[in-house]
């Protein structure tokens, strides 16, 4: 029978359990039980503590209660181990167990949060986890990337997050300044400050307003440079060039007439001058963008904001923004600062779209000039379909949005869903850089 030897010595026959795969059980198990289960297993702690020290890694690793950051800093070689940590590759011979004991810390300072109240240093902490972990599966930012299930991955950990926030004592950590210094901005937070704002007075105020505005800064740069990208129309071609010097298009004018060089007199006669097209597609005359800000569109109701101000910039581009649940409101005349259309929204309630209609569908002038954006998850009043295929056939680029968020994850009713797919305007969901592809196709 052969036989190999593993690191520690051990040895096993062909057909048996090899000890590098035990190890590696007693890990995840481990991890498990510390997961889906609130008492500490002994044997599976002393075991894992066993095959941690075997491997010369520090038992810290075990530890729920030391960041990684922290393990990182008293042990700077397991940074360059934790990048890519998760990426497929090839591993030396033990270095599967050694693997599977990084991940579960990752894993375990990541999705374990406990219960009961969190504070402002907690959240932190479990964000720079998060960020670990986004390196180890080879992406940014806790790990929201592009490659495949990274929107799954975004959802959870969006939700852990948002659970993390709501068992904040927020309005106490607003109130410190010391503390509402150590919050860093995201989603999940500036959807509890929108909500408690009303609750919300002297420094806790100021503290929740100053938050929301770097929020919105942010996000506003990340939106504002994929929009600048291709801002500028695309050449038309249906306009005829200009027939001035600066347009002469020298390269086609020598070629065209090539067939007139005379040998003889060593010259090239030009009987025709040929231009360039300069003239570009100008941006619509109306953009309206309708946001549904029921409590299940919190993140439309911030990217949408921020996109529609970034769009109001844009030269001979006149920008109409409605947000409604029950009722609607024309924030038309703070387009241009995002942050004060927030502090203007009353999120939750009910929804009913028929309201918004009645406010943005006057606004339409010219409609083969508009584009209307409408953002809801579409449970709604079943008779806007009607109004929808009216705007559609007037000529106006109707483009329904069902998500508008960083994950890409949103419910959309399927009956409305079916219905725009019918009508030739497809429910766009995902990421807001595919609203930001569409409209920059419009407008170029």
């Amino acid at each position: 029978m052969t036989t190999h030897k593993s690191e520690t010595g051990n040895k096993t026959g062909d057909a048996g359990v090899r000890p590098d795969e035990t190890r590696r059980q007693v890990l995840y198990w481990r991890l498990m039980s510390r997961l889906f289960g609130a008492d500490e297993q002994p044997a599976l702690e002393r075991s894992s503590l066993a095959v941690v020290e075997d491997l010369g890694l520090p038992p810290a690793l075990l530890d729920p209660g030391v960041s990684v950051d922290t393990l990182v800093q008293r042990h700077p070689a397991l940074a360059d181990e934790l990048d890519d940590l998760l990426a497929e590759k090839e591993h030396e011979a033990g270095g599967e167990v050694r693997r599977a004991a990084l991940v579960s810390k990752l894993l375990l300072n990541v999705f374990c949060t406990g219960s009961g109240n969190v504070t402002a240093a907690q959240l932190e902490r479990w964000k720079r986890d998060a960020g670990w972990l986004g390196k180890g599966r080879g992406t940014e930012s806790g790990g929201r990337g592009h490659s495949p299930g990274d929107d799954e991955v975004a959802a959870v950990l969006a939700m852990i997050e948002g659970d993390l926030v709501k068992r904040m004592r927020l309005r106490e950590v607003l109130a410190d300044p010391n503390l509402a210094r150590q919050l860093t901005p995201s989603m999940s937070l500036i959807e509890q400050l929108l909500r408690d704002k009303h609750n919300l007075s002297g420094v806790a105020l100021a503290n929740a307003k100053a938050l929301i505005r770097r929020f919105v800064d942010e996000v506003a740069q990340v939106l504002r440079t994929q929009v600048e990208k291709t801002s500028v129309g695309v050449i038309d071609r249906s306009v005829p060039p200009k027939r001035v010097f600066r347009n002469l298009d020298l390269d086609r004018t020598i070629w065209k007439n090539l067939t007139n060089w005379s040998p003889e007199d060593q010259r090239l006669y030009v009987d025709r001058l040929y231009y360039k097209h300069t003239a570009r597609r100008t941006t619509p005359a109306r953009l309206i963008v309708v946001v549904d800000q029921s409590g299940s569109m919190v993140d439309a109701m911030v990217n949408c904001t921020i996109l529609a101000s970034i769009f109001a910039g844009l030269p001979k581009v006149d920008v109409h923004l409605v947000a409604y649940d029950t009722r609607a409101l024309d924030l038309t005349p703070w387009v241009a600062d995002p942050f004060e259309v927030l502090l203007r929204t009353t999120l939750g309630g009910g929804t009913d779209g028929t309201v918004a209609m009645a406010l943005a569908r006057p606004k339409i002038a010219d409609p083969r000039n508009t584009v209307m954006v409408w953002i809801s998850d579409f449970y709604d009043n079943r008779s806007l379909i009607t109004d929808f295929e009216a705007i559609h056939r007037s000529g106006v680029k109707f483009i329904p949005v069902g998500s508008v968020n960083s994950s890409g994850h949103q419910s959309v009713d399927p009956w409305f869903r079916q219905k725009l797919k019918d009508m030739g305007t497809p429910v766009l969901s995902g990421h807001i850089r595919k609203l930001v592809f569409e409209l920059k196709n419009f407008l170029t």
